[in-house]
């Protein structure tokens, strides 16, 4: 979010964007397509709850394909006469258009990267000896298909890089089909490892063969996208054979729920599982010694008392990050000769700021810490002493810092709200820092500012909230303003650059971006006070972030867009749905909105540890008091609407949206439209081409823009 000096062209152009100049097109209601009902009632607890859209929960059905192609109808006509519709996806896709690159990580004595032209579907591999040559293409994934839909989801590298195994996705589904790759001649050998989901690869020292996580193929067709997932398996895949000979490594048919994720250490000596349920931060930890044959994991940490992430061994010695008896995060050692709790040694302490990443290379630990939602970074020695800071530029994300014990570099990455991004290379001999890539766009970052304030929610509570907006501009009661929040999953919103929203702040709009409870910015408290029971504190902060904007004549409530996507859906349809007098318009993406039936598709069930059960009555009762589609009441003028899904999501289904939209255009009063755009051939989000990314943010921004400026010219 940020500004430049735009060229004459532009002025002329983006003049139509004024609220007074350009005339609105849309007074009528508009006419849906018909939805049928169904006589559908289940019963929780006693409650007799309807459900008379269930039959769209089938996404193969014809029926459902005809609605979807109905109602896309409608959606796709409405942006269609949004005068500055064109205009919008002109500049995003003319600032869109830059050099991106990803953090380059070191295997052997070769160094990897990905970057993307600035239009290309998909960010390519590259592959180089050394950082002053011409990196050559590893991998690019825009030649597997004809449209950009298949996406390079995860890879992972043997120790000398000779190596590469590659996971692809079809359509944004989570999904997942891993390869080989010869890192020397590009070409793939013939394995194919399929239905592996939520998993990475981890190859043995000697590069033989790989772990990897997967669940069982399915036994009915539509079970492929919606069925529930459980039993995930460890396996390892030796290169060069079929999966049917994989070696089953673990599985836990006692916990259905159980997750594993397995990782080699660096010495080659352990293979180190990740054991976790669902999306709780609590998670047990096991390993398995690889120095000799068949020899039992070892159940290490199995209190499922609190987070534990691996960050790396001396032999015996196994160093984690840990919230136990430390909210925001501190760095332990375990000898596992010794596992006893008693024997633990504390090595970092809890500072008061979140520890949010550790990493040991050039034998120190370099810690990633979150301050008021923004990165700091330190440098302690083995011995947990802190030696120095590394320096960043401002307030923005600092990430990457990957590498091995024995390395000497890494390299990170910085990004805000005003800065599209640089990859530093960390020599952390001398600790000095060097500017690696840099992106560079037509813009004078100078000319936006950022600031952060603070408010207090309902409870009293205080919450921090980022605003970002032109350099100088007076705060006015009828200036366009995107408030965007998530709130959930221990997930932090920090300073993050978006094209998308810099196109609206230049147009003289506000971005303003809440860290909610719920996410995990001050540690695991603030991840708790927003989780099942106490879920209505993050609709509370959310409500109050945009009460405060409007008591502060930052915006009003005819000029405020609120906007999130997944379980950030979830909250702008539950706040729609609490507060409609609120906001003129609602952007829920992808979202959760049926809070009793979430957990009967795909991972869903996983979100149970967030959200809470609702075969539980005290959690039934809070799920249903704010279920958005439960919600929804006739008679109400709700603020226009636009929902966007994807017909691939297998993430969060897209019945979610189906039946959100259905119910919320029925129980609608007013004029306002309540749209649907469901993206063919797209997922949740992962992997989704660049150019469906920026017609879905302009058609987004748009239908924005034009329903606040309807609502100060009637």
């Amino acid at each position: 979010m940020v500004a430049f000096a735009m060229p004459l062209r532009f002025l002329k152009s983006f003049l139509a964007l004024s609220f007074i100049l350009t005339p609105h097109l849309h007074a009528a209601p508009l006419l849906y397509p018909p939805t049928r009902t169904v006589d559908q009632v289940d019963q929780y607890h006693g409650v007799s709850v309807p459900d008379p859209y269930r039959w769209l929960e089938d996404d193969l059905s014809p029926e459902t394909a005809a609605w979807v192609k109905a109602q896309n109808k409608i959606s796709f006509d409405y942006l269609e006469k949004i005068p500055d519709r064109q205009k919008f996806r002109d500049r995003i896709r003319e600032l869109w258009n830059y050099e991106k690159y990803g953090v380059p990580v070191k295997h052997g004595d070769k160094y990897f990267l990905t970057r993307n032209d600035g239009l290309q579907n998909q960010s390519v591999l590259y592959v180089a000896k050394n950082l002053s040559e011409t990196p050559r293409v590893l991998l690019d994934p825009n030649l597997l298909s004809t449209n950009g839909t298949i996406a390079l989801a995860s890879y992972s590298f043997t120790e000398d890089a000779a190596w590469m195994a590659y996971a692809i996705s079809r359509a944004g589904s989570d999904l997942l089909e891993w390869k080989i790759r010869n890192v020397a001649t590009g070409k793939d050998l013939e394995d194919l490892i399929e239905w592996s989901r939520f998993s990475g690869a981890s190859w043995t020292k000697d590069g033989k063969g790989f772990f990897y996580s997967r669940y069982d193929e399915p036994k009915n067709k539509a079970d492929r996208f919606k069925g529930a997932l459980y039993f995930q398996k460890l396996y390892y895949h030796a290169r060069g054979t079929l999966q049917a000979e994989d070696k089953l490594v673990y599985e836990r048919p006692d916990h259905k729920d159980w997750a594993f994720e397995g990782t080699v250490t660096d010495d080659g000596k352990y293979l180190v599982i990740h054991v976790s349920q669902g999306t709780e931060t609590k998670n047990r930890f096991f390993y398995k010694s690889l120095e000799k044959n068949n020899m039992e994991v070892v159940e290490l940490l199995t209190d499922f008392d609190a987070s534990y992430a691996f960050i790396d061994n001396d032999g015996p010695l196994f160093w984690f990050r840990t919230d136990l008896g430390a909210p925001r995060g501190r760095v332990i050692a375990i000898d596992t000769t010794k596992p006893a709790r008693k024997d633990w040694k504390e090595i970092i302490s809890q500072s008061g700021n979140t520890l949010r990443g550790v990493s040991l290379v050039n034998n120190q630990f370099l810690l990633t810490f979150m301050k008021d939602a923004h990165s700091e970074v330190h440098v302690h020695g083995l011995d947990g002493k802190f030696i120095r800071n590394i320096e960043l530029p401002g307030i923005g994300s600092a990430g990457g810092f990957e590498g091995r014990r024995k390395d000497t570099e890494t390299f990170y990455s910085f990004t805000s709200f005003t800065d599209p991004g640089v990859i530093y290379h960390l020599d952390l001999k001398t600790a000095k820092s060097s500017v690696y890539k840099e992106a560079k766009l037509p813009f004078d970052k100078k000319s936006f500012v950022t600031e952060q304030v603070f408010f207090q929610s309902r409870d009293g509570t205080k919450i921090p909230m980022f605003l970002v907006t032109k350099a100088g501009a007076a705060k006015r009661k009828t200036t366009p303003t995107l408030l965007y929040g998530y709130g959930g999953f221990n997930i932090s919103l920090t300073p993050a650059f978006s094209v998308a929203n810099l196109v609206w702040v230049e147009q003289g709009g506000m971005y303003a971006q809440p860290n909610l409870r719920g996410g995990g910015e001050y540690g695991e408290e603030w991840h708790r006070a927003g989780m099942k029971l106490s879920k209505q504190n993050v609709f509370d902060d959310f409500i109050a972030a945009a009460e405060w904007l409007i008591q502060n004549q930052y915006t009003s409530p005819s000029t405020l867009a609120i906007s999130g996507g997944s379980n950030g859906g979830l909250l702008v349809g539950a706040c729609e749905t609490q507060r409609p007098d609120l906001f003129r318009v609602a952007l829920p993406a992808v979202g959760v909105m049926d809070m009793l039936r979430f957990n009967k598709f795909t991972i869903g069930w996983g979100w149970m540890s967030d959200y809470g059960n609702p075969d539980q009555l005290d959690e039934f009762k809070a799920l249903y008091a704010y279920s958005p589609y439960h919600r929804l009441k006739p008679g109400v003028n709700y603020p226009s609407t636009l929902i966007t899904t994807g017909d691939h999501d297998d993430r969060v289904v897209p019945a979610h949206s189906f039946k959100f939209a259905a119910a919320l255009q029925k129980a609608n009063s007013g004029a306002n439209p309540m749209l649907i755009r469901i993206d063919t051939d797209a997922g949740h989000g992962g992997g989704k081409p660049t150019g469906k990314r920026i017609d879905e943010a302009a058609d987004r921004l748009a239908f924005a823009w034009d329903e606040i400026r309807k609502g100060n010219t009637n």
